[in-house]
């Protein structure tokens, strides 16, 4: 199979909309789609944090949570959006990722009111799955660019399949 085949590439541009992390004019843009549930998600999220500290490059995370695996994945991904919509996304993310034993309610409650958030405001977009919407056009992003487990990474618009290993996916991006 060609690596630039269309189950290979992304089709979803990236947009205002999509949760962008690092440097504007980076040659490289790094797509992620995962969830705060999954371990192999968690292991990336590390990865690329290590990769973020040696070079520049643009992040882009999207949600695809599985949550016939996990039943938490659907709320942290709203969550997640709850923050967005306070402009604390990236707070949410790293704080999600490094609790994700810790996904249920109260804790998300908990993480809310730890990165400050209107915590009304979180509760209502919680009850109400105000940005369920927004999780769910993620995942048919992904679906249309082949994705269907987690985690998925595109490196400038080609997926990434080699190891989860930070040395490979760095030469992956340097590549």
């Amino acid at each position: 199979m060609s690596q630039t085949s269309d189950s290979n590439k992304l089709l979803m541009p990236i947009s205002e909309q999509d949760h962008i992390q690092g440097v504007i004019e980076a040659s490289v843009v790094l797509v992620e789609y995962g969830y705060y549930q999954c371990p192999s998600c968690r292991e990336v999220y590390r990865m690329i944090q290590a990769i973020q500290q040696q070079i520049p490059l643009r992040f882009v995370f999207r949600h695809f949570p599985q949550i016939h695996l996990h039943p938490q994945a659907q709320k942290a991904s709203e969550a997640a959006e709850s923050a967005a919509a306070q402009n604390k996304f990236w707070q949410m993310h790293n704080i999600l990722f490094e609790h994700q034993s810790a996904l249920n309610d109260g804790y998300l409650l908990e993480y809310a009111s730890a990165i400050e958030l209107d915590i009304n405001r979180f509760l209502r977009d919680m009850t109400d799955h105000v940005h369920a919407e927004r999780v769910t056009q993620d995942m048919q992003g992904g679906i249309q660019s082949g994705v269907s487990s987690t985690p998925a990474l595109f490196v400038n618009k080609i997926r990434y399949r080699d190891a989860w290993d930070t040395e490979r996916l760095l030469a992956a991006i340097l590549d």
